[in-house]
């Protein structure tokens, strides 16, 4: 019982509402199991069927499986709930053996493949991964995840890290296929290679040395489960869930040196992490590639924030804003290219040389360092196709777009100028379905910055900002709210941006 009890303490800690089917009672200390009494699929059915229509799932996470005939029960109710509800989720976490020694059941593989391929998300630890693949003496565990993906077609496979023989770091991976999950989402799970059909998430912890993780297993996948049921993208969910995990180790850390690490406590599920110190470190292509890259040249503030940060696509309304006395604008070029396009960007780069107004190019960063402009900003989907070291080199100052913690961390690695964190609220001029923010993810996002305050990056929240929101967008601490329609729409725009910049002095 143990597992169900962590898993109701985990949707209730992350404020999921959970309904429990208990497949099977055990009989087990913290030092065996001895017997497993499977519950009657009949029973398990008429639960089923109750609950569906009183309350309808997002997500169903699955635990123990005890026999075969309620792995072909299962199978069967996945198959016709997912005909009822086109965006449910399943998450699995394949128990076979107890942590104590013993098995939960005498499944094998061909019996568990039916259900297998029903499944959207897995959750295995090194040895379970290894047991799914068939193969023993394999411990690429990029390698285990693609296989197990190709061999059952489940879009999302996560390693889970606690059995590698690393004993300084727990290091944890995720297979995911692209345009996949939830299909509403799809262009949000972007691929920075646009031809890439399938990306990878690993992140990495210091391991807590610590005994109280019995019943951690189930906690990871029911927590990735309520993650994914408030509508977070399998990165951040993930992220956040290795969070989680980190924040109930490091709970039981001093209770477990104080019994010698003798005594098999559980697991000590807490609240949603908001932290910073509990998140992991992103362990990506560009944070490895940039890591001995020092850090971008400051905005140079002198203890002022960034206030409005006007977006504007033309040289018209560079013009009309650079006399304002703003300390940042962007200049976003779109559907132009070619020699019309350097020479749009050489004379903005001219225009702003007069004023104090920190200008930004967007993307183009090889024609920002050619014509010296004072910063670039550069996308999530464009990074890997910049050259941060060249971009250093030349002074310039980096600004870098995030979507949720995961981008957040692996951007706050790479030590640009600035963070920008978006979309807030939904947006005109961007599709970002599967990635709006809101306030309190933007105030959580916030939280995840290091301490002190003086070493924090300056973050501009970005997307759906107007007038009416914009003060409760500030309120968070943000340092800049970007705009572009909020001006470049308004009936009289020096007004409308008169307005906004006495909100950003307001919220000082």
């Amino acid at each position: 019982m143990l597992g169900i009890a962590a898993d109701i303490k985990t949707a209730h800690g992350l404020g999921v509402e959970v309904c429990t089917l208990i497949t099977a009672n055990t009989v087990q200390n913290s030092h065996q199991l001895t017997s497993v009494y499977p519950i009657s699929v009949d029973i398990l059915q008429q639960q089923a069927d109750i609950l569906i229509h009183d309350k309808p799932p997002s997500v169903i996470k699955i635990g123990l499986l005890a026999n075969t005939e309620q792995v072909q029960w299962l199978t069967r109710l996945l198959t016709r709930y997912k005909k009822q509800i086109p965006d449910l989720l399943s998450v699995y976490d394949p128990v076979g053996q107890a942590s104590v020694g013993g098995s939960f059941n005498t499944l094998t593989l061909t019996q568990l493949t039916p259900l297998l391929q029903q499944i959207e998300v897995i959750t295995p630890n090194l040895l379970e991964a290894k047991a799914l693949t068939g193969i023993s003496d394999v411990i690429n565990i990029a390698q285990l995840a693609e296989k197990i993906h190709h061999d059952f077609s489940i879009t999302s496979v996560l390693i889970k890290g606690g059995h590698n023989d690393d004993q300084q770091n727990c290091r944890d991976y995720c297979y995911h296929q692209l345009n996949q999950l939830n299909k509403a989402k799809q262009d949000s799970q972007y691929p920075r290679d646009k031809t890439k059909t399938a990306i990878s998430y690993h992140l990495s912890s210091n391991r807590v040395n610590t005994h109280y993780n019995h019943g951690g297993g189930c906690s990871f996948a029911t927590a990735l489960a309520s993650f994914l049921a408030q509508g977070y993208l399998i990165r951040d969910a993930f992220t956040l869930t290795k969070a989680f995990i980190n924040q109930g180790l490091l709970a039981s850390e001093h209770l477990s040196a104080e019994n010698g690490h003798q005594y098999y406590g559980a697991f000590d599920q807490q609240t949603w992490p908001s932290t910073a110190s509990y998140f992991p470190k992103v362990i990506d292509e560009l944070s490895v590639t940039y890591q001995l890259l020092p850090a971008f040249n400051s905005l140079n503030l002198h203890g002022k924030k960034l206030g409005l940060y006007p977006v504007i696509g033309s040289i018209y309304w560079l013009k009309r804003l650079l006399p304002l006395g703003l300390e940042i604008i962007q200049l976003r070029i779109k559907n132009v290219s070619g020699a019309a396009l350097e020479q749009i960007i050489s004379e903005a780069i001219a225009l702003s040389k007069p004023y104090k107004t920190r200008l930004f190019i967007n993307d183009y960063w090889q024609l920002a360092i050619k014509h010296g402009a004072y910063g670039v900003h550069i996308g999530q989907e464009d990074l890997s196709d910049a050259n941060l070291a060249q971009i250093q080199q030349a002074g310039l100052r980096l600004g870098i777009s995030t979507h949720g913690c995961y981008e957040f961390l692996l951007a706050q690695q790479l030590q640009p100028s600035y963070l920008a964190i978006g979309a807030i609220f939904p947006t005109k001029t961007k599709n970002m379905t599967g990635q709006i923010q809101g306030i309190d993810n933007l105030q959580q996002l916030l939280a995840l910055r290091p301490q002190p305050s003086k070493k924090q990056i300056p973050v501009v929240a970005i997307g759906g900002i107007n007038i009416t929101n914009a003060a409760q967008v500030l309120a968070t601490g943000v340092e800049s709210i970007a705009v572009v329609t909020a001006i470049t729409e308004a009936k009289e725009p020096e007004q409308a941006l008169k307005q906004l910049v006495t909100l950003t002095l307001a919220s000082y």
